[in-house]
């Protein structure tokens, strides 16, 4: 890509910010516009429902500042694209602003799902997806010493929960599942459900709302299990969706984020590329099914190597094929995940703490519970059981001989770091810290990412007694 190129980032979250930095970082001298709805730089979002929820830490700490080097990017920050033209290349903004790129980079993450019946209008019952979410629910908290109530019990769910006795509030977990997490395992599910019980948190399971009672000082629930519940505050905690309503209209499959090739390029458009969580693509390390994985390290990942592969171009480009991984923190207990353990028919048990995840007699996906050390060999293991396929790059047409040879793609820069470009961005740090925080028993609130261990364990055979997973 030449001087005076556009490369338009629209989604200002980590993903947007890890596009834009690893732009810089392959020497594209051109013009970034980074495009996100809130009137926010990049923040830690995972401590939406942490520290900031709980007080202890204020809306200027959770930012990205000390990550953020001088990257030479315009930021338009507050505005929300509308709509997509693939054809003319042009995005749409209120007012009827149109901005053209020669590059397109979408990450604009998913929005908590809504409940049917929940009454929105009222402000104690919330979602927390942005920091002004949590400061309102802070705000309900403060107005009200009733305990606070939470549907959902997916990660997000059970982090408010104990979040909430963290700071002394009594708390309700609503789930319509038998138990919390269930999908990561039985030992992952009694772990957590232990974890409540000892710290006092109560749990609803196998239920949901069955009647809404807004009073003027606090909100009331009536459960499918007849049992009454009033809150000073509700937590809406049940599922995403995708981002992509903006792109409406441009052609591109959007029935479930968007679909992608297994070099992140939306099917469709050989200028745009897709990252983070609305990311649909083939992870050729398991299969080839386009799907979609949302977590915080897959959005950092994967808006890198869509950055990179949009400056090579579709035919140079490289699949993106992760082992995807990730981590919580339950009450100071470690919660982890590597593999894709939605995938599984059965689960085993390969150690204590530590759940197996099998499809046609194949390992795909590992969970544990408070055990982050031997964790870490196990995701070696599993890296070496699901190794990513050698790639073959797609050979390159042959122009007709009347047609100029045009390179389609913004390929041709050097791979090389400026040196007037100081990078926020260690690679080697990045993966150094992830190893230590993943296998660290006391858990941290900062971010980190990590590549898996050098020396992985000698290959170990699995039990040939694999117990069914519920559903």
């Amino acid at each position: 890509m030449a001087d005076g190129d556009r490369i338009v980032i629209v989604g200002a979250g980590v993903a947007g910010l890890r596009a834009a930095e690893r732009l810089r970082e392959l020497n594209f001298d051109g013009e970034i516009v980074l495009i996100g709805d809130e009137a926010r730089r990049p923040y830690h979002r995972p401590m939406i429902s942490k520290a900031l929820v709980m007080g202890t830490e204020r809306p200027s700490d959770v930012g990205l500042s000390h990550y953020l080097p001088d990257l030479d990017v315009h930021w338009r920050l507050g505005a929300r694209v509308t709509h997509l033209d693939t054809t003319e290349r042009v995005v749409h903004l209120p007012g009827g602003e149109s901005l053209w790129y020669d590059g397109l980079i979408a990450a604009t993450g998913v929005y908590p799902r809504h409940l049917p019946g929940a009454p929105r209008h009222d402000p104690r019952v919330r979602i927390l997806r942005t920091v002004e979410d949590s400061m309102a629910v802070r705000r309900c908290l403060n107005a009200s010493k009733k305990p606070a109530v939470v549907i959902g019990a997916g990660l997000i769910g059970n982090e408010f929960a104990a979040s909430m006795r963290h700071i002394g509030r009594d708390v309700t977990l609503v789930g319509h599942a038998k138990a919390p997490l269930h999908r990561f395992g039985d030992r992952v599910s009694s772990g957590i459900v232990e974890a409540h019980h000892e710290h006092r948190a109560n749990l609803a399971m196998r239920s949901e709302v069955r009647h809404w009672i807004s009073t003027k000082d606090t909100v009331g629930l009536h459960l499918t299990n007849n049992q009454l519940l009033v809150a000073s505050v509700v937590v809406l905690a049940i599922g995403s969706v995708p981002s992509v309503d903006w792109m409406r209209g441009s052609g591109l499959d959007i029935s479930d984020g968007v679909l992608c090739d297994s070099k992140l390029f939306a099917e469709g458009a050989s200028d745009v590329v897709i990252a983070g969580d609305i990311a649909r693509w083939p992870n050729l390390r398991f299969d080839e099914t386009p799907r979609r994985v949302e977590h915080w390290i897959n959005a950092v990942e994967s808006a890198r190597h869509a950055a990179e592969n949009l400056l090579m171009g579709q035919s140079s480009a490289r699949p993106f094929t992760p082992l995807p991984r990730a981590w919580s923190t339950l009450y100071d207990t470690r919660l982890q995940m590597c593999g894709m353990p939605s995938l599984a028919e059965d689960t085993v048990s390969l150690a204590d703490g530590i759940t197996g995840f099998i499809r046609d007699g194949r390992l795909v996906g590992i969970s544990s519970w408070d055990k982050p050390r031997a964790m870490l060999d196990w995701m070696a293991e599993l890296d070496r059981r699901l190794p990513a396929p050698d790639y073959v790059p797609e050979p390159e047409p042959a122009p007709a001989a009347e047609v100029p040879v045009v390179e389609p793609s913004l390929a041709g820069l050097a791979a090389e770091v400026p040196p007037e470009f100081e990078s926020g961005f260690d690679q080697q740090a990045f993966e150094r810290e992830f190893e230590s925080e993943f296998a660290n028993d006391i858990p941290t609130t900062a971010f980190q990412a990590q590549s898996l261990p050098t020396t992985a364990l000698p290959a170990q055979s699995l039990p040939t007694m694999a117990i069914p997973m519920g559903r």
